[in-house]
């Protein structure tokens, strides 16, 4: 099948009144070698034309075609442009799609940290860090749609998630109901999730953040972008950075961000491997020795912003292995083979349980990819294995 082509998308656990949905064509990513593909549903009854991608200008963009010569809602409608803060409208990093009348489908981006370090433990219990984070081409998607008033109603895919308060879209929403003072708005949300769980690539952080910006649209607040990081600082960590999208220098405990320059980086290709285990990020966290110096990020934000991955190898670091290995020795094993099969390096994302490789090139990921799947020992559990790409808006 061929990134364009159509798929029929089953109309169980929808979420539609009408439980019918149009095929929908599959997105690849115009930069990958590889494909990407991210499939979407849109009602039936809203589909008298194919729905199209958002470009950052406000034209749409047809998988096949190209450039729509006739402009749709422009991304900046959504959130007013920040007085503060112009260059980061997380509406122009989010890849969307118009789902009929009060409707919106958002991809919602992983994220790799590139580096993490760990300053201080504050009162509150919580840490200061710092961590350079970077988006890629690996999304949950999240339709939003305007529902009945005072409702909101989570449903995901997978079935086994939760729906419930404790779901950070769930959070999101009724946090930016609240802030908005609109306790009469209403919404029915639709999650699909391909990000893994427990992984440290911040799906839940990413869809919180999704959400977020496609209920400012579909309930035409209009708020800035930074009053949206305003809300989602007191959601989770790593919210806000999803609304700095793609790359983003993360301190505080990761809700302060400030947008990183990405002239070589947003380009690199990962080998990504999902051990068949989660790791708890309290956990870890709990079995954590605060360094008495800490190690500076410098390094590692000069070679991302050249693009030279063997550099970046080699300045990468995440404080939070050390720990995270000992609660899962599986991760550190995994981590020491995808090492051993010469990438640029290898590393955990986050709190873990993700480990990935930058690599020099195309050739070279799908190399490691490959390698590292033929050479698994016959002890050690099957691994999901995956090339993905910098995410470039």
């Amino acid at each position: 099948m061929r990134g364009g082509d159509k798929i029929p998308v089953p109309n169980s656990r929808s979420g539609n009144t009408n439980g019918q949905f149009a095929q929908f064509p599959l997105l690849t990513h115009p930069k990958s070698s590889f494909n990407v593909r991210l499939q979407f549903t849109v009602a039936a009854q809203n589909t008298k034309r194919e729905p199209q991608p958002l470009r950052p200008d406000g034209f749409a963009t047809h998988p096949r075609m190209g450039r729509s010569p006739s402009p749709v809602s422009r991304p900046d409608t959504m959130t007013r442009p920040s007085a503060t803060n112009r260059f980061a409208d997380p509406l122009r990093a989010h890849p969307a799609f118009h789902a009929g009348r009060d409707a919106v489908v958002i991809a919602a981006p992983a994220k790799l940290n590139l580096f993490l370090e760990i300053l201080r433990k504050r009162p509150d219990n919580y840490h200061d860090l710092e961590s350079l984070m970077v988006a890629i081409d690996l999304f949950d998607t999240l339709e939003t749609r305007a529902a009945a008033p005072d409702e909101i109603t989570l449903r995901c895919e997978p079935d086994t998630l939760s729906t419930g308060p404790d779901n950070l879209v769930h959070k999101a929403a009724t946090a930016l109901r609240e802030f908005a003072a609109r306790p009469e708005l209403g919404a029915s949300i639709r999650l699909v999730k391909r990000i893994p769980t427990q992984a440290g690539l911040g799906g839940g952080s990413s869809d919180a953040a999704a959400a977020l910006v496609g209920l400012n649209q579909i309930w035409k607040l209009g708020l800035t972008r930074d009053e949206l990081v305003g809300i989602a600082a007191s959601i989770g960590s790593d919210v806000a950075f999803f609304l700095t999208l793609p790359v983003a220098w993360c301190t505080g405990r990761g809700e302060v961000t400030t947008p990183e320059p990405t002239p070589g980086g947003s380009g690199l290709y990962f080998v990504l491997v999902f051990p068949p285990v989660g790791v708890s990020t309290a956990e870890v966290y709990k079995r954590l020795t605060v360094p008495k110096e800490p190690l500076a990020g410098f390094a590692v934000r000069t070679a991302f912003q050249s693009g030279d991955a063997t550099a970046l190898g080699l300045a990468m670091f995440n404080r939070l292995e050390e720990p995270a290995f000992a609660l899962e020795p599986i991760v550190g094993r995994i981590r020491k083979r995808l090492g051993q099969l010469n990438p640029a390096g290898a590393m955990m994302s986050g709190s873990g349980s993700t480990v990935f490789a930058p690599c020099r090139d195309s050739y070279e990921a799908q190399r490691v990819a490959s390698a590292f799947k033929d050479s698994r020992p016959g002890d050690e559990p099957e691994a999901r294995v995956l090339v993905v790409r910098g995410f470039t808006p």
